[in-house]
């Protein structure tokens, strides 16, 4: 009877820490994470709010991580004139300019022709399960659910890269 109760005493505990022990995914989810940092990400887990998609009554909340990069290199003036926009993978009726399947949030009929050419070569190249791109005065930021390798990452940065250079 002792030896019963240490054995299920000692299970008890061996099941505590396997529980509390991070899953192959949460592991690989820091190791990326900690990369991005190392490439000047900003990584923050948030809540997203889609635009309401056709057929739909009410928009979609999800959370999800984005992953960001600060725009350092524009000076007060440029940050100024920026037009903050963002684009979500989902249709809807507020596409124009976009690629079939994505739709705007924010910044519809703000942008000119070149740099809405720039967003669609951009979202043409993000990985599958990216669902939105977003640009501020302040940051680019791509929001994915992180089902990729670490060269993703460096994916990523060079279609962050583009917005930043064309400077809207």
């Amino acid at each position: 009877m002792k030896w019963t109760i240490i054995i299920l005493i000692m299970m008890s505990f061996i099941g505590s820490m396997m529980w509390m022990m991070p899953s192959p995914r949460e592991r690989f989810q820091a190791k990326l994470r900690l990369h991005a940092r190392s490439l000047g990400y900003n990584v923050q887990l948030v809540r997203l709010t889609t635009p309401r998609a056709s057929g739909e009554t009410e928009p979609e909340e999800i959370t999800v991580p984005a992953y960001r990069l600060a725009r350092s290199n524009l000076d007060r003036k440029e940050s100024e004139a920026l037009v903050p926009w963002q684009v979500h993978r989902v249709s809807s009726i507020a596409s124009d300019g976009l690629p079939d399947g994505w739709s705007w949030a924010r910044g519809e009929h703000a942008l000119a022709e070149d740099q809405l050419a720039t967003i669609a070569q951009v979202l043409a190249g993000l990985p599958e399960d990216a669902v939105a791109l977003e640009s501020s005065p302040v940051q680019v930021s791509v929001y994915w659910h992180e089902n990729g390798t670490m060269e993703t990452l460096d994916l990523l940065k060079t279609q962050l890269q583009q917005i930043m250079d064309a400077r809207f």
